[in-house]
């Protein structure tokens, strides 16, 4: 008899589980069931304990079926895992042991709660059987077979396992059909030649059933678990469980939620779709990717390499079930054992991001309804008549003749040529947006871009092979089939076309799930299985085809159900491609739909929000988990896109907004204006302020891109990433870090002068003032004027800071100033990464300059550990040292004594240092 039993992290692997590396065993039926304990005392008292909670618990609060099984019974509630996921089903009792499986009633679930299931798998349900194991050069390859059907059609009998031990922290463990190929997500991973030598995770399997056993060697967690449940793989129904270690989830985007996933029966959708960010919705774009934190503050990942519409079902056991409708299981999973390692050894596999333009970092302003460009005109004068900084200036559709793409309104956007000439010759950029959807009513010959492109036969097509026509705001429209090369060209040539009159210096890709006002298309979407699967994930619209193009459509690699998720990642991909071409500059794109791999060729932000506060809350998880997704340049529209905002809300909001890595205002038409300028003076002034404080720090934050860029480190970052082994970080969402050393606290309720947030233990320095708080792991109550954002540097850290200007290009020529904020010890450390900010590959080229700042024994030193001509244009001017516990007597800078001052809150400032950047040398206090 096959079972399915819980394997908790005390409990060792006994019975029925394979080592790695042992010779395969033979085939046959009739083998002992997989059994995890060694106790079997042991287990019959936890066993007999659990029962007698449970049935107590049924019969106080439940309703047991009169004829359920006792196998059934037996099954904790928390363990029960659906064997009826179907939406919009009422699950009886003939329907569920239809299935071959438990029907059993318990209370019904709380108001918007999934709640258990009521229809769940028996231990003895039917599911693979590991026939053989063979040893290959970078793992092992084993064949699986099922002999009794399970109940999704075109059930695949016999399956190939692929495991490669790819480093000492990365597992691949692939299962497809072992006798006819399957789509796969056409994405460059890397290939190893080599088997790791020295793994921390041990890997071990069940036979029959077959089940993943994957523990960490250093502790013995058991981080997967797979014989929780039944592996299904049918040919559009791929289904896969697993204990999970503990309840501390985060990933699997996009979703509006707390940063910390519930696990209470708690279903995820990742299918790409145009809605606004809600509760529960699956959203824009598809990251089947988790990190978890275990007992003990060691961490893993785990990422499904597949593109099809999925959900992952969590449930408090705590335990996990994948279940996608198409593709392969291909699983990569990263020991860490840090968290910030995990999200690195996950970039490893799918890119690290692009260097974004310095000038990517600066403050963007865009409305939808600035209604002509001599109005967006007026918004940057003002914006430069108040000083306030301000790098780029967007417009949405309305800069566009009937809402067509590569289109101009020659009335009420006459001027602006001339305004993308005027925002250059001030050193600030233009952004304009760009839809997928191509007009396709045009008449023949007067619109480029659609008669090119159905010559070319480059649109989506119906199964009929007709270009697939949807409803977008230009009306009807055709879409562009971005896995098609040929479409890469033509989107670059229709960009070469606009460029000429209008040079613009960045591009953000929008509606790209892809979004349509139609649900498939103007035909609607044809019978068959693609567009009515045999079962559909709990979507938003209950349909593949919901306000998107139908599943049906043909694209040059596959058909729309496979590639849909990939949809944004190709028009990126696509648009950073052509700006490289017609700029020769780093790109600037951002996108909405995003997937695996994005960060490479754009930014994120986090779609059509409104103006409230919870809105402004929910940001920061947003921010926080694209970060996790290997995509540092996020942020949301500032001030909210939808509604009315308010004087303190926009002030609160740009104040946070100002430590988005991606800093954008953005706000619908139809309502009021909300960029710093439309406010009254003391709201104007707290705007440019921190907005001033954000330049002042590009230096540091432009160094944190860097480290993205060259190894996958977070920009923005959870509190847990630096302090793992304090589990009151785990759930922290209303707090960030940028990098490791500086903490923002912002305040994200109305009416209120303070705010409270969590300092974690060691010294902290106000970043304003440099007076120090000392904590042991608490909750602090600080002061929060309207005017005032709270910022926090860690001890032990040095951050690199510039004299601001209003904008970036005017703030890299001035003069640096250095925060060092010394540790217990008196020791510190720091980096800067320079260049020009803008040309391609400059750290693979060799041109740039990179400075490491030390301090030790009284003695702060800056070691150029690489030199190019753009850091000879800088200097350093000041030091600001944190926390120098007495007076000094003298300062000595290269042995040349220096003037100082000093302030009672024990900060040392040594002005007028007159430094180059590109020279190194050492400043001592005595």
């Amino acid at each position: 008899m096959k079972s399915y039993q819980k394997l908790t992290t005390s409990q060792p692997a006994a019975c029925r589980v394979e080592e790695e590396g042992t010779a395969p065993m033979p085939s046959g039926r009739g083998r002992l069931a997989p059994c995890w304990v060694g106790s079997g005392l042991l287990v019959a008292a936890v066993l007999l304990s659990t029962i007698t909670v449970w049935v107590l618990r049924q019969v106080s609060g439940g309703w047991l079926g009169p004829t359920a099984p006792p196998k059934c019974l037996l099954v904790p509630e928390s363990h029960r895992f659906d064997c009826y996921p179907e939406r919009r089903v009422v699950v009886t009792q003939e329907l569920c042991e239809s299935r071959g499986c438990c029907f059993v009633q318990s209370s019904p679930p709380a108001e918007g709660k999934q709640g258990v299931p009521w229809c769940f798998y028996p231990p003895d349900f039917p599911s693979y059987t590991l026939e053989s194991l063979n040893q290959t050069a970078l793992g092992m390859v084993g064949l699986l077979v099922r002999r009794e059907k399970a109940y999704y059609p075109r059930d695949i009998e016999q399956l190939r396992l692929d495991v490669e031990y790819e480093t000492d922290t990365r597992l691949h463990i692939k299962i497809t059909d072992a006798a006819n190929p399957r789509y796969e997500v056409p994405l460059d991973v890397p290939r190893v030649m080599k088997r790791a030598e020295n793994p921390i995770y041990s890997l071990n399997f069940s036979w029959d059933p077959f089940g993943v056993l994957l523990q960490r060697k250093a502790t013995g967690t058991v981080l997967l678990n797979t014989t929780v449940a039944p592996l299904i793989f049918a040919d559009q129904f791929l289904q896969i469980s697993t204990s999970l270690p503990s309840k501390f989830l985060y990933g699997l985007g996009e979703h509006r939620d707390s940063l910390l996933h519930s696990l209470d029966w708690n279903t995820l959708t990742l299918w790409a779709r145009d809605v606004s960010p809600t509760e529960s919705f699956n959203l824009y774009g598809a990251h089947p990717f988790y990190l978890l934190m275990e007992e003990g503050g060691n961490a893993h990942g785990v990422f499904l390499l597949n593109s099809n519409a999925m959900e992952v079902a969590l449930q408090p056991a705590p335990a996990l079930t994948w279940r996608t409708i198409g593709g392969v299981l291909d699983f990569y999973i990263f020991l860490g054992p840090d968290p910030s390692m995990v999200i690195q050894q996950y970039q490893q596999v799918i890119g690290f991001p692009a260097m974004p333009p310095v000038w990517a970092l600066g403050f963007h302003l865009c409305r939808w309804g600035y209604g002509s460009s001599n109005e967006t005109w007026q918004t940057v004068r003002a914006m430069r008549n108040y000083q306030i900084p301000q790098d780029a200036q967007w417009n949405d559709i309305d800069y566009m003749d009937g809402y067509r793409d590569f289109t101009l309104d020659s009335q009420k956007f006459a001027s602006l040529p001339s305004l993308v000439k005027d925002l250059h010759k001030h050193g600030q950029r233009y952004v304009m947006i760009l839809d997928p959807g191509i007009s396709s009513t045009s008449p023949h010959g007067s619109y480029w871009p659609f008669d090119e492109g159905l010559r070319r036969g480059l649109f989506l097509n119906t199964t009929q092979g007709q270009p697939l026509i949807g409803q977008v705001w230009p009306g009807f429209t055709a879409f562009a089939d971005f896995s098609n090369p040929d479409t890469h060209q033509w989107w670059l040539e229709n960009l070469q076309h606009f460029y000429a009159h209008v040079p613009f210096d960045g591009v953000w890709i929008d509606m790209n799930e892809p979004s349509n006002f139609m649900d498939g298309s103007e035909d609607g979407c044809p019978p068959g299985e693609l567009d009515s699967p045999p079962y559909t994930p709990a979507v938003l619209g209950d349909s593949l085809s919901a306000k998107t193009v139908c599943a049906s459509a043909k694209q040059k690699v596959s058909v729309h159900y496979n590639l849909h998720n990939l949809y944004g990642l190709m028009e990126a991909k696509a648009t950073a491609s052509a700006l490289v071409k017609i700029r020769g500059k780093r790109p600037f794109v951002i996108s909405r739909s995003t997937f695996p791999s994005q960060g490479r060729y754009s930014g994120h932000w986090l779609g059509d929000n409104r103006s409230q506060w919870k809105d402004m809350y929910y940001s920061i998880p947003g921010l926080l988990s694209f970060s996790l997704f290997g995509i540092p340049l996020v942020g949301a529209d500032i001030c909210g896109f939808s509604g009315s905002t308010s004087e303190e809300l926009c002030t609160r909001w740009m104040q946070l907004g100002a430590f988005y890595p991606f800093a954008r205002n953005h706000n619908t038409q139809n309502e009021k204006a909300q960029d710093p300028t439309a406010f009254s003076p003391a709201a104007r002034t707290a705007m440019k302020d921190v907005l001033l404080t954000r330049y002042s720090l590009l230096p540091f934050l432009y160094t944190l891109f860097h480290h993205a860029h060259l190894q996958g480190d977070t920009v923005a970052r959870p509190l847990f990433f630096e302090f793992p082994r304090d589990v009151a970080t785990w759930e922290l969402d209303r707090q960030f870090l940028w990098g490791r050393s500086l903490l923002v606290t912002p305040v994200l309720e109305p009416g209120v002068d303070s705010v409270t947030g969590y300092i974690p233990q060691g010294t902290w320095y106000d970043f304003y003032t440099g007076s120090s708080v000392n904590s042991s792991g608490e909750v602090l109550k600080m002061s929060a004027p309207l005017e005032h954002l709270n910022l926090h540097v860690r001890e032990g850290s040095i951050l690199p800071t510039q004299k601001p200007g209003t904008t970036t290009e005017g703030t890299r020529g001035n003069p640096l100033r250095l925060i060092v904020a010394l540790s217990s010890n008196a020791t510190a450390w720091g980096d800067l990464f320079w260049d020009d900010g803008e040309s391609l590959d400059t750290f693979e080229k060799g041109n740039y300059s990179y400075v490491v700042f030390n301090v030790t024994q009284n003695i702060f030193t800056s070691t150029v550990l690489h030199a190019s001509t753009e850091a000879t244009k800088v200097t350093i001017g000041t030091l600001s040292i944190f926390g120098v516990q007495k007076p000094p007597s003298k300062v000595l800078l290269n042995g040349q004594e220096k003037p100082f001052s000093y302030l009672d809150n024990q900060v040392l400032t040594v002005s007028d240092l007159g430094m180059s950047l590109s020279q190194g040398f050492s400043l001592q206090w005595l």
